[in-house]
């Protein structure tokens, strides 16, 4: 990719190209700090890191994101000197082609690498294939500006359309560097919420529990970390109580297929502190 983008580039003296060429340098240096992460996060728990390692991901999004943007950034200097100086462009049939041709296969190993990214839970993929097809609608709009120029011979709408490509990286840097932060902050997924409290309340329904409280959860990757209180009839023998308990990790585990879940719960008798109706508080309550 990088060396096709820039032999399009030497032959033409387009800058749109010049921008397609230059993301593809940034994404060059992404992908090897993406490998580096995947290997990483897929590393097992040890004693230093319990929890695993799958937090490398989230970095890795964010390195990514921040590369974009400065790939952006280097796409608006070189539109505006551009601009200022006049472009001056060749051989645009054989720029277009050489283009057109790397946006293909960028299509498709994008949309793969957003596949299997989804498929196995992977950030560092996901991110990774929405780079590649940012990459992709790059050269869609290279493509685009480099015909009109071709057509109607303004050739001021090069440097206008490097400068419409370095919008659309900047967007996709953002959605990055946005997703990195949520992860690192382990922001709650309302929808994971939703489901959890589900399979909460209809074992309050069942008889099952008394109540619960003190939900938590978190994801990172493909696991997810799931804490809550249960409350239980007094009368329970300790055996009948963790049969329950036990039923009642593996409801919630069943609600997120494909994905491996952890779930801790602490048991607590249904008159200890907390009044038996706790399990239909307010999620807000429920969360506390």
């Amino acid at each position: 990719m990088l060396f096709g983008k820039g032999a399009a580039f030497y032959l033409t003296g387009s800058t749109a190209i010049l921008s397609d060429a230059l993301e593809s340098v940034i994404h060059l240096f992404a992908t090897a700090g993406a490998a580096l992460s995947l290997w990483y996060a897929a590393q097992p728990p040890d004693p230093q890191h319990p929890y695993g390692h799958g937090k490398a991901a989230y970095f890795s999004s964010g390195f990514e994101g921040a590369l974009i943007l400065a790939a952006a950034v280097g796409i608006f200097v070189e539109a505006g000197r551009a601009l200022a100086r006049g472009p001056e462009l060749t051989h645009l049939g054989a720029g277009v082609a050489i283009t057109g041709g790397l946006a293909l296969v960028n299509l498709a190993l994008g949309v793969s690498l957003v596949r299997v990214g989804r498929q196995t839970r992977s950030l560092v993929l996901v991110a990774n294939g929405h780079h590649v097809l940012t990459d992709m609608w790059t050269s869609l709009g290279v493509l685009l500006g480099i015909g009109l120029v071709w057509i109607t011979g303004l050739t001021w709408l090069d440097p206008v359309v490097a400068m419409l490509a370095g919008a659309n990286i900047l967007w996709t840097a953002g959605r990055l560097i946005r997703n990195a932060y949520a992860g690192l902050m382990e922001a709650a997924d309302p929808a994971d919420t939703s489901r959890a409290l589900e399979a909460l309340r209809a074992a309050v329904d069942d008889g099952r529990l008394a109540g619960f409280h003190h939900l938590r959860h978190r994801r990172v990757n493909d696991v997810v970390w799931i804490e809550v209180h249960l409350l239980l009839p007094d009368e329970l023998t300790l055996e009948e109580a963790h049969r329950r308990a036990s039923s009642v990790e593996a409801d919630l585990g069943a609600l997120f297929p494909g994905d491996r879940v952890q779930a801790t719960t602490h048991l607590e008798p249904a008159s200890h502190e907390h009044p038996p109706e706790l399990g239909n508080e307010p999620v807000e309550d429920a969360l506390g």
